[in-house]
C-alpha cells in the first residue's frame, strides 16, 4: 500500500555531513508523523527524531543540535540533516511513517534502511 524510498546513507568521517532522504509513495490521503529510527549492531532501534505533521520536529538527546527533522509534504518526503556526526552514530537509518490511505485505513510502514558509518 505505502512504498518508502531511502536514499543519502554512506560513509563519512568523523566531523562530516551526511543528508538522508526517504520518499512515500502509494495510495496516501495523508501522512500523520514522519520520524527516523536507527539500530546498531548489537543494540536496540531508537528513534532519533520525529516530525509531526504541521512540523513540529522532536530529537533524541544524543542528536539534538546536530541532526535536523524536515519535510516536504507535496513530495511526502521525510529529510535528516545529519551534522557534526560521530562515530557513535553509525547505523543503519530506516524512517517510519504513519498513513492514512486513500481508503482511510490507517498503516505504518518501514523504510528498507541505509547505512551510514562515521569512521574516527
Amino acid at each position: 500500500q505505502v512504498q518508502l524510498v531511502e536514499s543519502g546513507g554512506g560513509l563519512v568521517q568523523a566531523g562530516g555531513s551526511l543528508r538522508l532522504s526517504c520518499a512515500a509513495s502509494g495510495s496516501i490521503f495523508t501522512i500523520s508523523d514522519m520520524a527516523w529510527f536507527r539500530q546498531a549492531p548489537g543494540n536496540q532501534r531508537e528513534m532519533v527524531a520525529i516530525i509531526t505533521s504541521s512540523g513540529t520536529p522532536n530529537y533524541a538527546d544524543s542528536v539534538k543540535g546536530r541532526f535536523t527533522i524536515s519535510r516536504d509534504n507535496v513530495r511526502n518526503t521525510i529529510y535528516l540533516q545529519m551534522n557534526s556526526l560521530k562515530p557513535e552514530d553509525t547505523a543503519l537509518y530506516q524512517c517510519h511513517v504513519d498513513v492514512i490511505l486513500v481508503s482511510r485505513a490507517r498503516v505504518d510502514s518501514w523504510g528498507q534502511g541505509t547505512q551510514v558509518t562515521v569512521s574516527s
